[in-house]
């Protein structure tokens, strides 16, 4: 199962990467870029949910998704650090994780 987590991780990445792209894309190059960190992304989560609880799997692409673009903006691109948008990202991110932990992991078969 660590392995499709790690998709998912894998797959937030690119989304950061694909949403701060639509923002800052300038030229064709950069745009290239952010239509293939999309198409990774989603293909990283379309795989991941094959073999994971997809709500959960969905829950947690978007929401570590959110934070991180939020927290790439402020530090990359100088967007003005405000407390509430941290704590709200803390907010985020419990529940992320609390539903991430409560989620049971489906046994494999033919597994002990």
């Amino acid at each position: 199962m660590n392995k499709y987590w790690n998709l998912v991780w894998l797959g937030v990445i690119f989304e950061i990467g694909w949403v701060t792209g639509l923002k800052h894309s300038y030229n064709w190059w950069t745009w290239g870029l952010t239509i293939l960190a999309i198409y990774i992304s989603i293909h990283a989560l379309v795989v991941a949910s094959s073999k994971l609880p997809t709500g959960t799997t969905y829950a947690v692409f978007t929401g570590m998704g959110t934070a991180g673009t939020v927290l790439m903006e402020m530090i990359v691109f100088n967007e003005p650090f405000q407390v509430v948008k941290i704590g709200l990202i803390t907010l985020l991110l419990v529940g992320v994780i609390g539903l991430k932990m409560v989620t049971k992991q489906p046994q494999e078969k033919g597994g002990v």
